[in-house]
């Protein structure tokens, strides 16, 4: 029988939520580089932003808990790039934008910077 110490499986959680972190940005840059491959009124498009704005949604609700163990610092830089990324692609889906190449910059430097 195996026995884990409660600091082992919450490091494993940890990392575990880290790698989808990078998996959901990932997915997110993809879908992004698809939609500004085919233009702003593409059904690609409408996926990524929606993708987008799914995530950042989730992503700031968690930084903005207390729960959340990130220093406040950081946690506060994270919700204004989060804001960031939601305002632009609101401002793609309204026909105001097309900076997926921007969106698609600030997440691979988010995903690359997760440890």
């Amino acid at each position: 029988m195996y026995q884990f110490s409660y600091a082992d499986i919450q490091s494993e959680s940890a990392a575990d939520a880290k790698d989808r972190e990078r998996q959901l940005l990932t997915r997110s840059i993809d879908l992004l580089a698809a939609a500004r491959d085919t233009g702003t009124d593409s059904m690609q498009a409408i996926e990524a932003l929606h993708f987008l704005n799914r995530l950042w949604t989730a992503f700031v609700e968690d930084l903005g808990s207390p729960e959340n163990g990130l220093p406040s610092e950081l946690r506060a830089n994270l919700i204004s790039i989060g804001l960031w990324l939601l305002r632009e692609a609101e401002s793609i889906r309204q026909g105001e934008s097309d900076n997926f190449d921007g969106l698609i910059e600030v997440s691979q430097i988010i995903r690359d910077g997760i440890q």
